[in-house]
């Protein structure tokens, strides 16, 4: 059984026995190669659409917010990069991040449940280069600085509580968060050449105040198992957290983060990698590599953040590239979901489903100019796979 597969399996198990019974029972299988072409399961991409999107037959997509523009009154902000959909009642709410230096911080959109944008406002302020980050089991957007000494600051999507900032997470160049309700984690990547992935386990879940932040420990191959080790200054100063932990395997600027059914992907920027952490018996191995994709070129490049949908899909986002949200589906095939034409200074960020799967959130974050105030913030509606 292929790793990629194993996401399918591993829904249907924890879905018919329930997590800790198949922990107990789950024998993990030989390692997969990563993944290759195929025909995507969602068909050819059809001539671009009337906001420049290329998209499957059956799907439409609409924008939602521009940069310096007014939605709901609220003036959108500037360079929107990661983001996520929270459950609001029958409706939902998308935080996004601002990748700028100075104000950074997030912004949300309220939506009603046909879809109207009903509200938009601030909930993080005067923070630096916000990049990525991830949603929390209790409903909080972990938004982080991806800045040398960078925090991580805990955000209320309602932007009714005031931020907070999470020093115990470490203080380091932060992209992505993902949380592990099974193991209580919330595991963290680094954007440096020679970043590390770490894992913060917090002394009570759901509170970040407080707790332990650890660092992955691997040998150099593209696939083995790997430990977990205390990081033993988490403020990182004067030594780097990444250089604190002999033997902390280095990962090649490290992006996106996605965690389910006691999987974590990420990918890694500077090799165009996605890496799979197998919780339940803590080995790892490339999920992608587009330089082992056959037969032809490979079809995403420049990856960046990632996401994915109870069907077992993996959506990832090109940084540049030909400006392209790829899928892989759980039969280790790679293929272009969508493509953005026109914006080719620009980087598509953010992407996350709405909870009933059938909306999907992205922003390309220089828009057609190649400035970061001509961010596009957009919204694709069609049969996803569920």
């Amino acid at each position: 059984m292929s790793t990629l597969k194993r996401r399918n399996f591993l829904r249907a198990a924890v879905l018919g026995a329930g997590v800790t019974a198949f922990g107990n029972t789950f024998t993990p299988s030989a390692l997969a190669n990563p993944a290759q072409n195929g025909p995507s399961p969602y068909g050819p991409l059809q001539a671009a659409d009337a906001n420049g999107i290329e998209l499957p037959a059956g799907f439409t997509s609409r924008i939602v917010a521009r940069s310096r523009q007014k939605v709901a009154g609220y003036t959108w902000h500037d360079a929107p990069d990661g983001g996520a959909v929270f459950a609001d009642g029958s409706g939902w709410i998308y935080v996004s991040n601002s990748e700028i230096l100075l104000g950074g911080g997030a912004s949300a959109l309220k939506f009603d449940a046909n879809g109207t944008v009903t509200g938009a406002y601030r909930v993080l302020s005067n923070t630096r280069v916000n990049c990525a980050g991830g949603a929390t089991p209790w409903n909080t957007w972990l938004s982080c600085e991806e800045v040398d000494r960078g925090y991580v600051y805990e955000c209320d999507p309602w932007g009714v509580k005031a931020a907070i900032r999470r020093p115990a997470m470490g203080q380091f160049k932060h992209e992505a968060a993902a949380a592990d309700p099974v193991r209580k984690a919330v595991y963290l990547t680094e954007d440096v050449s020679d970043g590390c992935l770490y894992r913060f386990l917090p002394t009570t879940w759901g509170d970040l105040s407080a707790g332990k932040l650890q660092v992955l420990r691997a040998g150099t191959a593209t696939s083995g198992s790997f430990t977990w080790a205390d990081v033993p200054d988490v403020d990182g100063s004067p030594t780097a957290t990444r250089n604190q932990v002999s033997g902390a395997k280095r990962f090649n600027g490290g992006e996106g983060l996605h965690y389910a059914n006691d999987t974590a992907w990420f990918t890694t920027k500077g090799d165009n990698r996605l890496w799979q952490l197998n919780l339940t018996d803590n080995t790892y191995e490339l999920a992608y590599d587009d330089s082992l994709v056959s037969p032809g070129s490979a079809p995403l490049t420049g990856v960046d953040n990632v996401t994915g949908t109870a069907s077992g899909d993996l959506f990832v986002a090109e940084d540049g590239g030909n400006m392209e949200i790829c899928v892989i589906t759980p039969n280790d095939v790679v293929a272009p979901f969508l493509r953005i034409n026109g914006q080719s200074s620009s980087e598509i960020c953010g992407p996350a489903f709405t909870p009933a799967g059938n909306r999907l959130y992205f922003s390309s974050q220089r828009g057609t100019t190649g400035s970061t105030s001509a961010g596009i913030t957009y919204e694709v509606t069609g049969p996803f796979r569920h």
